[in-house]
């Protein structure tokens, strides 16, 4: 016998799925890719629109949506669409002194890139190892989540395949197109399992969400809630451009460019004391 399931805040008439209803290999192939992020891209140019439901308030520069540069491992510069800069890493080229060095384990972990996951036949990950994860956020944890929505999937398989034993139950996938790039399209919903980067901004909304991933980068560009008090909430992510050189100007606060000595350089002078 099938079990079905019901989700929570479900309306009359919805659609009922069944934990059978994702094929295996589509299931796998969807959570390695929520775990591939940290070695599909290096670099990412985006545009962000945030999606209220309709008894949620939100930041008047979200709801008009906000331009992103990213560069792994931690710098970020964030605009307005009027090109207002709201945001920019300023402490990208810090060094860490011996103290912090000697008293963190953390600190010892290599960058994800400079580290080998267990890959599938398809190039994603299926299991990612033990490394210095971590992405560039804005505002709140769900930036990082939606760069790296590793906490859709989990770090690993899950030891059985049961109903309900995986972070969150797959109740549909199937292949789609956003902002004219190719996604996995899926609609989930969180088990007890569930641990978000940020609680107080999952991905996976009580009840069902519908999330799309990129199929190039891995990066989650949309999630939205389809049931209970939250439904219509979650964002909206264009990617504009992947792997791009980035200079380090784009995002410190003053620039570090070295001064043109083929240019003329006033040097005022001061009056002398009368």
């Amino acid at each position: 016998m099938v079990p079905t399931y019901f989700t929570a805040g479900a309306q009359p008439g919805a659609k009922t799925y069944t934990v059978d209803m994702v094929s295996p290999t589509d299931a796998e192939r969807f959570r390695c890719l929520c775990r591939s992020s940290p070695w599909r891209w290096q670099s990412l140019r985006f545009e962000y629109h945030a999606l209220p439901s309709g008894s949620e308030s939100q930041d008047a520069s979200a709801a008009a949506g906000l331009r992103a540069w990213a560069r792994r491992p931690n710098a970020l510069r964030v605009e307005s669409i009027d090109g207002l800069l709201l945001y920019s890493t300023k402490d990208i080229n810090d060094s860490k002194d011996d103290f912090y060095v000697s008293a963190t384990r953390r600190s010892w972990l290599l960058p994800p890139q400079l580290v080998h996951p267990v890959y599938t036949n398809e190039g994603l990950v299926r299991r990612r190892p033990e490394a210095a994860y971590g992405e560039p956020v804005f505002g709140n944890g769900r930036w990082s989540s939606m760069l790296d929505p590793v906490e859709l999937a989990g770090p690993a398989p899950v030891s059985f395949e049961t109903p309900y034993a995986n972070v969150a139950e797959l109740l549909s996938v199937e292949e789609a197109e956003h902002e004219g790039r190719g996604v996995l399209e899926a609609i989930l919903s969180p088990n007890q399992g569930y641990r978000p980067y940020d609680a107080g901004h999952p991905l996976l909304a009580p009840g069902r969400t519908l999330v799309r991933l990129d199929r190039e980068t891995a990066v989650c560009v949309y999630s939205l809630a389809l049931d209970g008090p939250g439904a219509g909430a979650g964002h909206s992510l264009a990617i504009r451009g992947v792997d791009e050189y980035m200079l380090d100007d784009l995002f410190v606060e003053v620039s570090m460019n070295l001064t043109d000595v083929r240019a003329h350089i006033p040097w005022p002078l001061q009056p002398g004391p009368p």
